[in-house]
């Protein structure tokens, strides 16, 4: 039984969406050599393109073939916003409808791309939009892959870093997410090393261990914000259940199998996060341990009572740190005036 119908009166196939085996028996199945698939994956994965009449090395006969029984998906662009700072917000819409945003952030000749690994979040940190909208549906890797091929084409700049830090929680669409990864790393594909592909996880204490024996170096982020128990529950209510204690030991066992150093986000909330007591545990729970703190003055969200912290607070917080000898950074907020910044992604822009 053949992988693939090629009979033109069923449902088309998505190209993107097949293994080098599955391409190769369809490309059989229709009487065309092996060695077209290369061909094909080159034009898919490294060039991106959406129409198989550009397929310029492939012949005429198999494109026709090709544009009746297959897809190469793809995205919509439903609306941009264009940041004072150069950073651009896009708004994509996929064939059933879900929206998801993505932002480009160029900085000289680099451009760094954060991308959404779900339309929507479930995880409810009160901090961020997101997690305030509701939640539609996990994206596949396709459609992840595809945000940072959108951006780079619009900017006409190779992505050269990828944050998974826009919406969704990438570690509750793992196998996904690990896909998009390989996908983004490989050579075949976008060629991005594996250390300048960053996922950032609320704290799914299960993947963190799982994630820590893949073979690739892609790096980890975790979102902590706050190492006082009661208020993280708080404001992070999606990850009570995973204790900052069983957190911690997963992180040490995370750096003790791969030797690389996790980040740990701490979005500064003035009156919430930032006082005495919240610095104390955070030196105690970053104390002795390989990690790098990035502190992110919180976000302005549009109904919400909870506001940043103090620049001159924030200073406070490195210093201390360092005393301690954990390193922490400021993050400069990009795309804070299209509401493309940390915690702001919202779809705020729908179309219909």
């Amino acid at each position: 039984m053949p992988l693939y119908d090629i009979d033109s009166s069923k449902s088309k196939v998505d190209l993107r969406n097949v293994s080098h085996e599955q391409l190769v028996e369809l490309l059989e199945g229709l009487g065309y050599p092996k060695f077209r698939a290369k061909q094909l994956e080159d034009w898919v994965w490294k060039h991106h393109v959406t129409d198989f009449q550009d397929m310029t090395n492939v012949p005429a006969k198999l494109r026709a073939d090709l544009a009746e029984r297959c897809t190469l998906g793809g995205t919509v662009e439903v609306a941009r916003q264009i940041s004072n700072d150069g950073s651009r917000k896009y708004l994509l819409g996929y064939d059933d409808g879900t929206q998801a945003e993505c932002v480009g952030m160029p900085n000289r000749n680099r451009l760094a791309v954060c991308v959404s690994t779900q339309a929507g979040c479930r995880m409810g940190c009160v901090f961020c939009a997101t997690g305030q909208g509701g939640f539609s549906r996990s994206l596949k890797a396709t459609e992840i892959y595809d945000q940072v091929m959108h951006v780079s084409e619009d900017f006409q700049t190779r992505a050269s870093s990828v944050v998974m830090m826009g919406q969704g929680e990438p570690f509750n669409n793992y196998d996904e997410v690990l896909k998009a990864l390989r996908m983004l790393n490989s050579p075949e594909g976008a060629g991005i090393g594996a250390r300048h592909l960053t996922v950032s996880t609320c704290g799914i204490i299960p993947m963190i261990r799982r994630f820590a024996k893949e073979p690739e170096q892609f790096t980890l982020a975790v979102s902590l914000h706050s190492a006082v128990q009661s208020t993280r529950n708080t404001i992070m209510p999606g990850v009570k259940k995973y204790t900052l204690a069983r957190l911690h030991d997963a992180m040490a066992e995370y750096v003790e199998a791969t030797g690389r150093r996790p980040t740990y986000e701490y979005a500064l909330i003035g009156g919430v996060n930032d006082n005495n007591l919240e610095l104390d545990a955070l030196c105690n729970f970053t104390r002795g341990t390989l990690a790098h703190v990035n502190l992110i003055q919180l976000n302005d969200l549009e109904g919400s009572k909870l506001k940043p912290s103090t620049a001159e607070r924030a200073e406070q917080f490195v210093r201390r740190l360092a005393q301690v000898g954990v390193e922490a950074t400021i993050r400069n907020s990009r795309g804070n005036d299209i509401d493309a910044a940390c915690g702001q992604l919202s779809q705020k822009h729908r179309v219909e």
